[in-house]
């Protein structure tokens, strides 16, 4: 069996020179793929008793790849959602494989043709005002456990930042100045520049100020230990806090709270405020102004002020007239009489 028919080396270089040189994804994208063709060499592993290092590429199929789908679904218990972002990684794998050895560009076609499962389409969860405040007021500010609770939080908020960009901001970053901003290296090696609130400015000012490590490339947030904190440390963060806020706020203990559901509200509190739509993708670094037109869609709120303001006032006795005058019913019976008929004709 040639070198050539085994997936190892097309794998380490999909990983290594396709992903980390070529296209230059984030670590957290590395690892997702990485994950992805981890679980699937496993499950052949498995089922068809093949060592991941014997395991050759005609072995792969579109066969293999749905059964290994049906698997991270109905024994692992993955959504939908998860389904199709591991069959990405894998078209992506066997879409690189293609490209190198034109000899296995059916094997990448008959991978590709694995369809992806249509998925539902989630409402965006965010926060109202009084719950954002709510969780803003749990951290005690007479203590330098809570100062730092309260500027991340804060951080948070201001800037709707994921949780691995705050926890990668240093001091370098920031720009407390006239103008104050924070540059966030977001998905992708993309970076963006993000004004922050004068509040944000002085607790950030007071947080720098007592720390003792006073260089550029210093973490701004800092876990217990005196280290930088993770985003898992951020993640616990803002799932205790919310639990304690639910006693002030009764609807918080209905949502699960999270770094990223404050970014929506963020996105949200913006567009609220006339912020807009293009401002908003750029504070959130989005890509795509798709990715960023959801929160439109989702503000029932906007959507009840626009549907008050062109309701028809209640016992007005205003009806429906076209510019001849007719109603309604008598448009619909004469236009299928007439125009209609004129279309078919």
């Amino acid at each position: 069996m040639p070198d050539s028919a085994l997936i190892g080396p097309y794998v380490r270089r999909f990983l290594m020179e396709d992903l980390l040189v070529d296209r230059n994804l984030s670590v957290n994208s590395q690892k997702s793929y990485r994950d992805a063709i981890a679980l699937m060499v496993r499950f052949i592993e498995s089922r068809y008793s093949i060592s991941p290092d014997k395991l050759t590429i005609d072995k792969v199929t579109g066969k293999v790849i749905r059964e290994f789908l049906m698997h991270l679904q109905k024994d692992r218990g993955n959504s939908d959602s998860t389904r199709n972002q591991r069959l990405a990684a894998l078209r992506s794998l066997f879409h690189f494989i293609g490209r190198q050895a034109p000899e296995y560009i059916e094997a990448a076609t008959d991978v590709h043709d694995v369809p992806m499962r249509k998925t539902c389409t989630r409402p965006v969860p965010y926060l109202e005002k009084p719950e954002m405040d709510a969780i803003l007021d749990v951290p005690d500010r007479e203590t330098p456990q809570g100062q730092r609770d309260y500027a991340l939080l804060l951080f948070l908020y201001n800037t709707g930042a994921r949780a691995d960009e705050a926890a990668r901001v240093t001091r370098g970053t920031l720009d407390l100045g006239a103008s104050p901003f924070v540059e966030i290296h977001g998905k992708g090696a993309k970076t963006r520049e993000c004004p922050i609130w004068p509040e944000t400015v002085r607790v950030l000012s007071s947080l720098l100020a007592e720390c003792a490590d006073q260089r550029p490339d210093s973490p701004v947030f800092l876990n217990v230990r005196g280290q930088r904190i993770t985003r898992f440390g951020i993640y616990s963060l803002v799932k205790r806090t919310s639990q304690k806020a639910a006693k002030a706020v009764s609807s918080l203990s209905e949502k699960r709270v999270s770094p990223h559901v404050i970014r929506h509200t963020t996105a949200m509190h913006l567009l609220r405020a006339g912020v807009d739509i293009n401002t908003i993708r750029a504070w959130l670094g989005h890509v795509s102004l798709e990715t960023t037109n959801k929160y439109t869609e989702a503000d029932l709120q906007m959507k009840a002020e626009a549907l008050k303001a062109t309701a028809i006032p209640v016992g007005s006795g205003a009806v429906y007239r076209n510019r001849e005058g007719r109603t309604l019913m008598s448009f619909l019976v004469g236009i299928g009489r007439s125009a209609l008929c004129d279309v078919r004709h």
